[in-house]
């Protein structure tokens, strides 16, 4: 009985965990240019948490909307990819006092 139930708890452990966490950010870049998109891309594709199928261009605002899963890549992981790539990325100021973006 007591091997039963702590089998029990085991499985609904497991089955509890998050395996995904959706999520999505508008990046703004200053100074993005059309031929800059296939170098942002690119450094993007190696994460397998970017959603490559949600890139979203706005040229005009200079920004980049992605859909990501945070429990594969960090949002400042993609900020990061994006200026390694040579685009220099626009952090939103902090108004919360925690850690991330």
């Amino acid at each position: 009985m007591k091997t039963t139930a702590i089998a029990l708890l085991a499985l609904l452990a497991i089955a509890g965990c998050r395996r995904e966490d959706i999520r999505t950010v508008t990046i703004q870049m200053h100074g993005l240019k059309e031929n800059d998109i296939p170098a942002v891309a690119q450094a993007l594709s190696k994460y397998n948490g970017v959603d490559k199928s949600s890139l979203e261009w706005d040229m005009k605002a200079q920004t980049l909307k992605i859909k990501y899963d945070s429990m594969q890549v960090a949002q400042t992981n993609i900020r990061m990819a994006i200026e390694k790539a040579g685009i220099r990325v626009i952090y939103p100021e902090k108004k919360n006092g925690k850690a991330g973006y």
